[in-house]
């Protein structure tokens, strides 16, 4: 499905982006991927799937010449990017009332500002070679009446508007954009979900159950192929029914 295609992932060392890498290379595609303070977990994701088709780059996606230098280097050593997926994300339990600037401001960098910068820094190739894939990572946070914190919900919307307003602009470019929305998941930032939330999901829920990263992670690879040639500007829920 992804054969003699390489991609980029951000925040490949969470539950959600190591299954997403997983899912490419599965799939054929060679494929390099951010990590910013877990360097051990990049290298057994390096050894499991293989240095010569996966490398991970330490990166702060906030860094808009940190971003840059990476897309040069995954050209030189993996080839040029065609499929791009903006994964890597921060969330933080707080009420309204006690979110200070300062969280709000690192909440909108790293979930909003650094979508910006990575896209910019791989799309590029992508529009010179009007060939393409981005695939953004928002949350059904973002997208329904839920207990959840403001800035990360703010935040997750704001992927939404930044997936569709690309993909207006990128499709001249044959470069297609659409994002991923998950509901409660097990592990990773809906780690930090607490109990009575979890469980008044779980009632909602049709399916009954929390979903798995291997399932956003194969819906995340599916929208990155030919596959899904006809699939643009989308925000496409993974959340059991909601």
């Amino acid at each position: 499905m992804l054969k003699a295609r390489t991609a980029f992932v951000t925040g490949g060392t969470g539950a959600i982006g190591a299954a997403i890498v997983r899912s490419l290379v599965t799939h054929g595609a060679r494929v390099g991927f951010s990590f910013h303070s877990q360097p051990e977990k990049a290298r057994e994701l390096e050894a499991e799937l293989g240095v010569e088709r996966v490398k991970g780059y330490p990166l702060d996606v906030v860094e808009k010449a940190a971003s840059a230098k990476v897309a040069e280097q995954m050209d030189r050593e993996l080839g040029p990017v065609d499929i791009l997926v903006n994964n890597a994300g921060v969330t933080q339990v707080m009420p309204f009332a006690l979110i200070e600037e300062e969280d709000w401001d690192r909440m909108m960098d790293v979930n909003v500002k650094g979508m910006f910068l990575v896209t910019k820094a791989f799309v590029r190739g992508m529009i010179r070679r009007k060939k393409g894939a981005v695939v953004n990572l928002g949350s059904l946070a973002g997208m329904r009446v839920l207990e959840v914190p403001v800035h990360y919900a703010t935040a997750k919307s704001a992927v939404v508007g930044f997936t569709l307003s690309l993909a207006r602009e990128l499709a001249r470019y044959n470069v297609r954009v659409n994002a991923v929305v998950p509901g409660l998941l097990e592990g990773g930032v809906s780690s930090n979900v607490p109990d009575k939330q979890r469980e008044d999901y779980l009632q909602h829920c049709t399916i009954g159950r929390a979903g798995k990263p291997d399932e956003v992670a194969e819906l995340v690879s599916f929208l990155a192929s030919d596959r899904a040639s006809y699939i643009n500007a989308q925000a496409i829920h993974i959340d059991g029914g909601v």
